[in-house]
């Protein structure tokens, strides 16, 4: 019986070995650091978003009728 392995078996195979041990979590900061919030602009970025699909959706249904 032959072993027939083909090129993406072979690079998928290599990927799962190589990758675990390229990554690596960013170690943790020492406690002089001060944590800063990441809210403020993305609840702006939100917000437009929600508003720009609820106008999308009514456009949408003015366009229908």
């Amino acid at each position: 019986m032959k072993l027939k392995i083909s090129t993406i078996q072979l690079l998928v195979l290599v990927a799962c070995i190589l990758v675990p041990c390229l990554v690596h979590a960013q170690p943790g900061f020492g406690d002089d650091v001060d944590d800063v919030p990441i809210d403020g602009g993305l609840s702006l970025l939100v917000a437009a978003g929600v508003g720009y699909g609820v106008k999308k959706i009514k456009r949408r249904q003015f366009n229908k009728q």
